[in-house]
């Protein structure tokens, strides 16, 4: 496929002497007389060179470069400058152009311009691809856990970032939805492409729809300039709708209609524009509850979770404490700092209600106000200490003959179940244990609710 290359002047004579010499280089080339026209094409046809006056009525070429770099920095662009105003051009390279040609000039000083700007602007895309898939590499390598719960979640991950299919990740606030979403973006075809985080929740209700699907010039009151919505500015990328169980009752056919047409229309606009966008949602909330309830419309919900992924809150996996005290200590420079085996303990101990981001707050304050290389049980917080050495009914008294091990393990899965009403989802929290070590506990020692065969 040929490269594609923009040009946009508001001399017609100059466009047709452009386009004809890049044409006949094999270049597919479009044109603008104007920078509001030339910057809605750059949009339409995402070319790897832009040649283009600086000096233009509307949009001139300083604010058509800003715009252009700012939606996409490895576009080369060449500008045009009279002969004598050779310090603007200059001005302009400072800015990210490429290089200048003043006019007039030949067709040789064309073409040897373009192809040195279209060299590097293959050198820049590879290396930006490279990057990209090296930092999805460490996006998903920032999901730690080695628990079979999070073995379940890398396992969907797996199978479904390079497909098309609608996610939604469930979960606690802190359980890491996000690097989830992250991971699927940087394990799917469209790593290269925009990954566009949006929180529902985090947007003022009257902005939201804007935000999402932008608005034409004079839609509203301060609508001063057409303005691109997220859902266009992840356009071939994912959009990450976080907390999108906050969406707005009025927005939500709005989305729907995104979901099921790929078509976005802005406010104020009266035409739809086609889209193509992966999406990924995230909640913390019980959306069935909430359709229930009327605060969230069923269609909506199926068209989101079309592969649901659940994460488990951290207390259900304290196994994955130490190796995310690791990963923390090598995030914030501290690899040579560890945990005493006590103070380990109370980590894991710990309920943790606001997950792995409470956890990684609280390494990173241990770890400022450490002593030594080891962080000691007694530089905990005392809720945390407290809460793992004091738990309800005392402290444990062995007997001074000794004691089996198993037996007392077979005695709490006991008390704790009895303690639940035999719920193992109950107890196995009270336990601070994973379900499934609960029940491989219970078949262990042939644990069994009372009239129940």
């Amino acid at each position: 496929m040929p490269p594609k290359i923009l040009i946009i002047d508001d001399d017609s004579s100059l466009r047709r002497v452009l386009e004809y010499n890049l044409q006949q280089e094999g270049y597919e080339v479009f044109t603008a007389a104007e920078g509001e026209a030339g910057l809605k094409l750059f949009a339409e046809k995402a070319p790897a060179l832009v040649i283009t006056d600086l000096k233009m009525p509307g949009m001139g070429g300083f604010q058509l470069l800003a715009a252009i770099k700012e939606r996409s920095p490895a576009t080369v662009v060449i500008v045009l400058t009279a002969f004598g105003a050779i310090d603007t051009a200059v001005e302009a390279m400072k800015l990210g152009a490429f290089d200048y040609l003043t006019k007039p000039f030949n067709r040789e000083e064309l073409k040897l311009t373009v192809r040195k700007g279209l060299q590097l602007q293959g050198l820049s895309e590879e290396n930006r691809l490279l990057k990209e898939e090296l930092s999805g590499r460490a996006e998903f390598k920032s999901i730690v856990g080695t628990s079979r719960a999070m073995e379940g979640v890398f396992s969907v991950v797996r199978k479904v970032a390079d497909t098309e299919a609608t996610v939604l990740i469930t979960g606690e606030s802190g359980t890491g939805k996000e690097l989830v979403a992250r991971a699927i973006h940087s394990g799917s075809s469209r790593r290269g492409a925009p990954f566009i985080a949006v929180n529902c929740a985090a947007i003022p209700r009257d902005l939201l729809e804007s935000e999402l699907f932008g608005h034409v010039k004079g839609a509203f009151t301060g609508a001063i300039r057409d303005k691109e919505g997220k859902f266009q500015l992840a356009e071939g990328g994912t959009i990450f709708l976080d907390e999108v169980g906050d969406l707005p009752v009025e927005l939500q056919p709005k989305l729907l209609r995104v979901l099921q047409e790929r078509v976005v229309e802005q406010i104020g606009g009266t035409t739809g524009q086609k889209i193509d966008v992966r999406v990924v949602a995230a909640t913390n909330a019980d959306l069935e509850k909430w359709i229930a309830e009327g605060k969230f419309r069923e269609d909506l919900y199926y068209r989101l979770c079309v592969i649901p992924i659940q994460l488990p809150p951290l207390r259900e996996r304290p196994e994955d404490i130490a190796l995310l005290v690791r990963y923390f200590c090598a995030k914030f420079g501290a690899e040579g700092v560890t945990f005493s085996r006590q103070a380990l303990d109370r980590l894991q101990g710990y309920a943790w209600p606001g997950n792995v981001r409470e956890l990684e707050n609280t390494v990173e304050r241990l770890l400022i106000m450490r002593e030594g290389e080891q962080v000691g049980v007694e530089e905990l917080p005392e809720k945390i200490s407290a809460a793992a050495a004091s738990p309800e009914g005392g402290v444990l008294r062995l007997p001074a003959g000794g004691y089996s091990l198993e037996q007392l393990e077979m005695e709490a899965v006991l008390e704790a179940l009895t303690r639940c009403d035999w719920n193992q989802t109950q107890a196995a929290r009270f336990l601070r244990i994973p379900r499934h070590t609960l029940i491989y506990r219970m078949e262990k020692y042939n644990i069994m609710q009372p009239g129940r065969k």
